[in-house]
């Protein structure tokens, strides 16, 4: 089994993190790479880490799992570096809230043990693609969401929404999400749209702060393919792709969503389930009132 890594070099702990994830690897006589953007991290160390350090890409050719260390941003750059090699992830989180890094630092011997001894789980993630009917060559990939938003104008901009073909909506706001059942939980929450299970085969439609009780966030197959028109006064409008910035396009601005033609993979420990996530990281069903 080889194993790759990669890490966020920003976070905190991340080197005693790596080294005591590195410790247990050549414990157990696991093979392993490592991202060469972490080689400061461990310079000078004597073992046979200096000889496994890797450009990225060498990393994952061949590994049979991913291991990143840091936050769910780090989660999202590392399944975008997968790709369609369908890599499993397995998240250790350096971060604040680490909804997809489910491992904690001291977590991570028995982490490793369970994943040799194949105690986890490999949920399966949709992914969403997105393209401008002018570039269609430039496709951009989310796990969480693709956002067309106003950038940096202060008025609102309509949102002409069309569901396979067919008029749906138009939303007058600060923009609009297209989000993933995994994206349901980050930006898309915050703007009251629904909490969706990981397994649904589903794609969610947010307005970002609408100027109507009207509109409502949308729900549909994931088999559907989404266009929208962003139309504005301003001279801009921003598509982005899991918080980065993708584009910057000219109203009327299009963009087409759909379903990714592969998907990404999270490892998750076996007695920890979704729900369980949920009520530790959102304290989901948490009532002040009974709560002591």
């Amino acid at each position: 089994m080889k194993v790759a890594i990669f890490g966020n070099a920003d976070k905190t702990g991340l080197r005693e993190a790596l080294l005591t994830l590195l410790a247990r690897l050549e414990e157990s006589d696991v093979e392993y790479a490592v991202d060469d953007a972490l080689a400061p991290l461990v310079a000078g160390r004597t073992s046979t880490v200096p000889g496994r350090i890797r450009s990225r890409e060498a990393c994952l050719d061949g590994a049979a799992m991913l291991v990143a260390l840091g936050g769910d941003g780090t989660i999202l750059a590392a399944a975008r570096a997968v790709g369609r090699r369908a890599t499993p992830i397995l998240g250790i989180n350096l971060g604040k809230l680490g909804f997809l890094a489910e491992v904690a630092p001291e977590e991570i011997e028995r982490a490793v043990d369970d994943i040799l001894a194949e105690r986890y789980v490999v949920d399966v993630r949709l992914v969403i693609e997105a393209w401008t009917p002018t570039h269609p060559d430039k496709m951009v990939h989310a796990v969480n969401d693709i956002v067309l938003d106003k950038s940096r104008s202060s008025r609102v901009i309509d949102i002409e929404t069309h569901i396979d073909g067919a008029f749906a909506v138009t939303y007058r706001g600060d923009g609009v999400i297209i989000s993933t059942p995994t994206g349901s939980t980050a930006y898309a929450l915050s703007n009251g749209g629904p909490i969706v299970s990981p397994g649904s085969d589903v794609i969610g439609i947010t307005p970002i702060a609408p100027h109507s009780l009207s509109g409502r966030p949308l729900i549909v197959p994931a088999s559907s393919v989404i266009r929208i028109v962003a139309h504005a006064e301003s001279a801009e409008v921003l598509m982005s792709a899991d918080g980065r910035e993708e584009a910057f396009l000219v109203p009327p601005a299009e963009i087409v969503v759909r379903k990714a033609d592969f998907t990404a993979r999270l490892v998750r420990r076996k007695e920890r389930s979704y729900f369980d996530l949920l009520r530790a990281k959102l304290h989901w069903g948490r009532d002040a009132r009974t709560s002591a």
